[in-house]
């Protein structure tokens, strides 16, 4: 099983993290700089640790060098990626249950 992820990266930011979508991409802020490849280093880093899954299981398909990156994992299906995105960008999962959340 394996999930595809196109980004639109921003290095150099404040703290790495999901700032929404852009258009089919999800925009990523890293704060790694863009140098020497470490912004892709920290970003392979990021989506394994969200996902769950090795950074070897995580790798860029296209755009090493461009802000806009396609991005493979494996380990994972695109549903449950989408959800942990989703999570770590402030949205609550569905749990699917009808009972209100508890405070």
């Amino acid at each position: 099983m394996k999930a595809r992820l196109t980004l639109k990266v921003r290095a150099g930011a404040r703290k790495t993290g999901f700032a929404g979508a852009h258009g089919e991409a999800w925009k990523l802020h890293v704060a790694a700089p863009p140098v020497d490849g470490k912004a892709n280093d920290a970003i392979i880093r990021y989506l394994a640790k969200l996902a769950g899954v090795p950074s070897a299981s995580v790798r860029i398909v296209s755009g090493f060098k461009g802000s806009t990156k396609i991005i493979e994992l494996a380990g994972i299906d695109p549903a449950s990626l989408e959800r942990a995105i989703l999570e770590s960008n402030g949205h609550p999962s569905d749990t699917g249950s009808a009972a209100p959340p508890k405070a």
